[in-house]
Formats: C-alpha cells, structure tokens, sequence
C-alpha cells in the first residue's frame, strides 16, 4: 500500500444555481481541482453523488463528467452512500492510488437539488431512510432527526435552546467563507425565534436544499512534493456501518457505525481524538453534531452539546468543528459535502483558511455521514512538512 496525498482542491459556491446544470458544477470544481494540482490529465474519475437520477433525470454520471471534462475514455464512475457519496468517493479514489491501480485521480462530489420543488426533495432525501419501515410509513428524514434530537432532550435534560451554539459558530465561521451560501451571523435570540420545521428541530437547526460541487486531485505521497507546493496527505480513510433504520439500532443515542468508522481511522492514522486540531463533521442537523462528537471521542455520551455550550468548538476551541460554516452554513449539496468537508480541512492545513485558521493545524479530520448513521467515512489528513 502506498501513501496517498491531495494535491489539489477546487470548490464552486454553494446556493441555488438556477442557471447552471450539473454537468458544469461538476466541471468547474473538477477544472479548479486540477489547475491547482497543476495536471491536465487523470488516470481514473469518481463522482459521489446521491440524487441525480432522481431530481435531475440524469445518471451515469462517470462518463458524463469525464466527457465533459475532456477527459474521455478513463476509468469513471458514479458512487452512491446517500449523503455520504462524497466521502464514499473520496475511499474508492484513495484505495486505487493506495494500491498502485492508478497514479493521478480526481474525485469530484456534485449535487444539483434547487431545480425540484421541495416535497420531491424532501421525497428524494427520504430515500437514504429505510424504505420499508420508516420512509413508506411518511417518516421524512427531518422527522427522524426530530425524534433523535426530542430522546436526547429527555435522555439528557437539555432545553432546545441550548443547540443554538452549533448554529451560532456555524455561521460565524461561514461569514468568512466567500463559498459558503448563508454569509451571515445567527444570535441565540433569532435561533429562538426561528420557524418550527418538525419538532423540535427549527429552521436553524437545519441545512439547507442547494446546488454545489467540490473536488480533490489525489497522488502517491512520495511523489506529491514534485507534484504539488502543499500537498496534504491522507493518513486514514475508514468505513462504518450501522443500521438504516433508526429502530434497528442498539441505542438510537449511540451512532455505532461512526465509532466504528472514527476508531479504524485513528488506528490507521495512529492518533487518538486528542491529537486532532480540528473536526468537519455531519452537521445536517444540531443532534447530529452533538451525536457525532460523542461517537469521534470528543465528548462522553450525553456531553457532545456541553461541548458545545462551553464554547469548544469555536476556532479557538479545543475541537474546531464547521470552520467554514458547516452543512448548516456553508451549505449542504448532499453528495458533494464530504469532499467540500475535505477540501476544508486541506486549506485549514495549508495555512488558507484566513480568519478561519485554526492556529498550528497540523492533523484534520472529517466525517461525512451517510442517512442518519448508516455509513460514516472518515478521513483524517496530516499536513506535510
């Protein structure tokens, strides 16, 4: 197995893109990625993406987006995990260069949802839910996190206003972000006034339907110095999976497939939770923040919102998270989030991420969430000296 690097990243501005289809998303990060990596030409393609068949009519997305791109005849495929295609992308990318199957690769997340009206979106997200047992049954995905986020209120004596602090540092963050979609502060006074979406989780609480693609080039590590003048390496890239349905599982208050997917990426990386300067995790909704922390190892079951509440997330924090707004903030284009998360996290090790850096960042980690915990990926990265 070889060391794996990312030499180049490219994003486009997260919003509503009326007048842009997802081809050329798809494109203008990929182009970006690779003018930063300074090649012209990639061995394979892998797009994450969720919806596309769905809310675009569009599907084989590999051959399209490499056509596109002028990249005819390579190896290209689409990868699916629900909200986290991303990242599940980012795996197969790096697992080819890892194994000496391809030497250049690009992988690019895109997702255009703007285009549908907001019953088929909410229709469509609903698919990354069990379709027997929860969805058929009305369930949408925002009710799902209602009632994880109503057991963890009752579980764990938490009034809903003490979730204000993730989107108040989201959107702190996010003014800073010129690709972010919401560029502007929340207080604890407007998170209180904020329309109710389902009980209890507001509008606040939620990201937002958009348009986006992100993009990263991948290289052997030993070879990304003469590649590249800040390549990134990463240290550990891990799956895992839990049940689809929230049922199903052992504790609902306990993402297993997130322990599972965080601890493999620690033993491969060979760091625990304290060593990392910095944490982009799911942020789809406020319980899925505090849940994440507690399953990364950076808060004990019940705590991940005290975390939050003592104000440790922040920049300045001792766990960063959403450093550049977030799924709440920044934006969520469901199969492109887990590689802006990793594009993130490369700029905060690059030393780019302006007001936003998280001072001496050297390991970064991001978490991209697939259904409400059903396949987590995680990847951490380590800046190379």
């Amino acid at each position: 197995m070889r060391d794996v690097a990312i030499i180049g990243v490219g994003q486009t501005e997260v919003g509503e893109h009326w007048d842009v289809s997802l081809r050329h998303l798809a494109l203008y990060a990929l182009q970006a990625a690779m003018t930063d990596a300074g090649v012209n030409r990639v061995d394979s393609l892998y797009v994450g993406n969720m919806l596309s068949g769905e809310l675009t009519g569009q599907e084989h997305l590999g051959a399209l987006v490499a056509d596109f791109a002028g990249l005819r005849g390579i190896e290209a495929f689409k990868i699916e995990a629900a909200c986290g295609s991303g990242a599940a992308a980012l795996r197969l990318g790096y697992v080819a260069v890892a194994g000496g199957l391809a030497d250049i690769v690009v992988v690019v997340g895109v997702e255009k949802m703007t285009d549908a009206l907001g019953p088929d979106a909410t229709s469509a997200l609903a698919m990354a839910a069990d379709g027997d047992y929860e969805a058929a049954q009305g369930v949408s995905f925002v009710a799902i996190n209602a009632m994880l986020m109503r057991r963890y209120m009752h579980d764990y004596g938490y009034p809903h206003r003490d979730f204000a602090t993730f989107a108040i540092n989201a959107h702190k963050n996010a003014v800073n972000n010129p690709h972010a979609m919401f560029k502007f502060p929340v207080t604890a006074e407007r998170f209180a006034r904020a329309k109710m979406i389902c009980d209890p989780i507001n509008l606040l609480d939620s990201s937002p339907i958009c348009d986006g693609a992100a993009a990263v080039v991948l290289a052997p590590a030993d070879a990304a110095r003469t590649l590249s003048a800040a390549p990134v390496r990463i240290a550990a890239s891990a799956i895992g999976t839990d049940t689809v349905a929230v049922h199903d599982r052992r504790d609902p208050m306990v993402l297993d497939g997130a322990i599972l997917s965080s601890n493999r990426a620690y033993e491969q990386a060979g760091i625990t939770p304290d060593d990392v300067d910095l944490f982009e995790l799911h942020d789809a909704f406020s319980i899925m923040a505090a849940l994440s922390l507690e399953s990364a190892g950076f808060a004990e079951k019940g705590q991940g919102l005290r975390v939050a509440m003592e104000d440790e997330i922040g920049i300045e924090g001792r766990i960063p998270i959403t450093t550049m707004g977030g799924l709440k903030a920044r934006g969520h284009p469901v199969g492109a989030t887990g590689i802006y998360q990793v594009v993130e996290v490369v700029q905060q090790l690059r030393g780019l991420a302006g007001a936003n850096q998280v001072p001496g960042a050297r390991w970064g980690m991001a978490q991209n969430i697939g259904g409400s915990g059903a396949t987590v990926v995680t990847h951490i990265l380590e800046k190379m000296e």
